[in-house]
């Protein structure tokens, strides 16, 4: 199954620039993994599926209009944010990420693919949660593989708009976590939307969406320190 097949299954339509830019969007990753730990996943196939759809699969849970401002926190290698931009060139994609090489990384794909729509941000979700510019500025708020539900929307739920969604990408822990932060959400300020379950071809694991909605201001002293909500999770 191409790259395409797999995308429609999701109904999302790749052009043929689209799928280039997928292409060397894999090529680059690998050759940089050479030196950058990026992703223990480096095989077509896994970056296919495990990589790229995986990250195309939060239509499920929304559809990008144009114009919406989404931010992925803790992005990594670039998932899911990248893949999301290539595939929807009308929104705004913000990769933030701590590691500077994975910055660098990152700043080397948007060049590479001509995007237009994304940008990068070195820094700490901690700290971003507090810069004016950035809180409470996103109608999207994404992360995949950064922490536990409790931890993670403490980095999360401050980036969002009031009326704004923060979605985790999740596994087979998604009900139990989603349960664990029951007293994160009251505090910050968020309701649990729902929660998504799905299939990728060939992939035996549970996958999920949490789909968050951010009913109210996050409190001024959200998010904590660098490492205390990892540390000590509302």
């Amino acid at each position: 199954m191409t790259l395409s097949e797999r995308a429609a299954l999701f109904g999302i339509h790749l052009t043929a620039e689209q799928i280039a830019q997928f292409e060397t969007y894999a090529r680059l990753l690998v050759e940089w993994n050479a030196q950058v730990n990026l992703t223990a996943i480096t095989d077509p196939e896994g970056v296919e599926v495990r990589h790229f759809l995986d990250s195309l699969s939060v239509v499920k849970a929304l559809t990008p209009r144009a114009g919406v401002r989404m931010i992925d926190v803790g992005t990594g290698a670039g998932f899911p944010g990248l893949p999301l931009a290539i595939a929807f060139p009308d929104i705004h994609m913000m990769l933030m990420e701590a590691t500077g090489k994975k910055i660098t990384f990152l700043q080397e794909v948007i060049t590479a693919l001509g995007l237009k729509n994304s940008d990068t941000l070195h820094a700490r979700a901690e700290d971003a949660g507090h810069l004016p510019e950035h809180r409470a500025r996103y109608d999207v708020v994404l992360a995949r593989a950064v922490a536990r539900m409790p931890a993670l929307l403490e980095y999360l739920l401050p980036l969002a708009k009031v009326g704004g969604l923060a979605i985790a990408l999740k596994g087979v822990t998604a009900q139990e976590e989603a349960n664990d932060a029951r007293r994160a959400l009251s505090i910050l300020g968020g309701k649990l939307q729902a929660i998504h379950t799905l299939a990728l071809p060939g992939v035996p694991d549970a996958h999920a969406l949490v789909v968050v909605e951010k009913v109210a201001h996050t409190p001024n002293g959200y998010p904590r320190k660098p490492g205390v909500p990892t540390r000590k999770p509302l």
